[in-house]
């Protein structure tokens, strides 16, 4: 992976953010993203989508739901990199886990997902 397009995608708030509750979380659904970051699916959508581009996150499909982790084919310095951001720097997102965690947990947070 190129590194100026790796740090490029994760110029954006919205996109570091999913990350790392990603990285967190292992693997999140669109809708459990878009309650954590409080922001619409279209814009939660377009993010996924990019960093998908950018071969950062891989994606399954279960039924109506489409779930997100790190893409485990990433070089070593990448996943290094989203880990220590993450575990370096938890007061950015915690309000976002705080608002993960009030969905309960799985398979609670799908029935309100549905």
């Amino acid at each position: 992976m190129n590194p100026v397009t790796f740090y490029k995608c994760l110029a954006d708030e919205t996109r570091l953010k999913c990350l790392m509750l990603i990285e967190q979380e292992k693997e999140l659904c669109v809708c459990e993203l878009t309650a954590a970051l409080e922001e619409i699916q279209p814009k939660i959508s377009r993010h996924l989508a990019q960093l998908r581009k950018c071969d950062l996150l891989i994606d399954r499909r279960q039924g109506q739901w489409v779930f997100y982790r790190i893409n485990p084919s990433l070089p070593e310095w990448s996943r290094q990199v989203l880990g220590a951001t993450t575990q370096n720097n938890p007061v950015f997102i915690r309000d976002n886990l705080k608002n993960l965690n009030q969905m309960g947990d799985r398979p609670t947070r799908m029935l309100v997902c549905c």
